[in-house]
């Protein structure tokens, strides 16, 4: 196999590892909150200010988070593996 292809391979193998890492943050941040409210939904239910509960609060969180990590996948995608794809397709021409 030639240096360009395994590199190619190497950048792929770094984005899904990049992805999967991302993929598990978030899924603990989930679940996290999922067993909260199985296991303990008297500390969800307390408020923190009139109509303001901390399971209120927290399900934002986890949509906050969302967006937080999809900014991070596309910062990195766009600023990292983005300009070394194209370094490599510079390379083969």
């Amino acid at each position: 196999m030639n240096d360009r292809k395994q590199s190619i391979i190497a950048l792929g193998d770094e984005r899904w590892r990049f992805s999967f890492w991302l993929t598990g943050i978030m899924m603990a941040i989930y679940f996290g909150f999922i067993l909260l409210i199985a296991y303990n939904k008297p500390l969800l239910g307390t408020l923190i200010m009139p109509g303001l509960s901390l399971g209120i609060l927290f399900g934002a969180l986890v949509i906050v988070a969302a967006w937080v990590l999809i900014y991070v996948y596309v910062r990195w995608a766009n600023t990292y593996y983005d300009r070394k794809l194209s370094r490599l397709h510079q390379e083969a021409e």
